[in-house]
């Protein structure tokens, strides 16, 4: 199966982030979207998060109540191994090139996606594979829905 973007998210600060089509991405991250905390979001190396479709699905097969864009996710992407992107990593996403810096750390803005309130269970001491992640951008350009997504060697 090839890896593919499913969905694209932004706010004017805070979750839920809201779906957009397309968006244009740059070193600061995807256009329209805004962060109220930038000692922790935002900025050149955490450009944009990554999340997992897959990782929602099994979620949600917890009984969390999560779903596309409530924990802050602007990229979402089905079919790629999630457990092989880490920091270091670099992903061709349609014409956009983007290198993980870091696992997201969770914080208490997430946690109504939580079955009683354990937003920490995606903490990626706790759980790697299931962590969201933050991109620096190598390459800017147009984010679509549909756009292919691989790992680069």
């Amino acid at each position: 199966m090839q890896a593919k973007i499913v969905g694209l998210f932004i706010s004017k600060g805070g979750v839920p982030k809201l779906p957009i089509k397309r968006g244009f991405v740059s070193a600061n991250g995807i256009e329209g979207d805004r962060q109220r905390n930038l000692k922790y979001h935002g900025g050149t190396e955490r450009a944009l998060c990554l999340y997992s479709l897959e990782v929602i699905e099994m979620l949600q097969a917890e009984c969390h109540p999560i779903a596309p864009g409530t924990t802050g996710e602007n990229v979402l992407m089905s079919g790629l191994d999630w457990s092989l992107v880490k920091a270091g990593v670099k992903l061709q996403m349609g014409e956009v090139v983007v290198e993980v810096t870091r696992p997201t750390t969770p914080c208490k803005t997430i946690i109504a996606s939580f079955k009683d309130g354990d937003f920490m269970r995606v903490h990626h001491k706790q759980a790697p594979d299931d962590s969201r992640v933050y991109v620096r951008v190598l390459d800017e350009g147009d984010l679509h829905i549909g756009d292919d997504v691989s790992i680069l060697e």
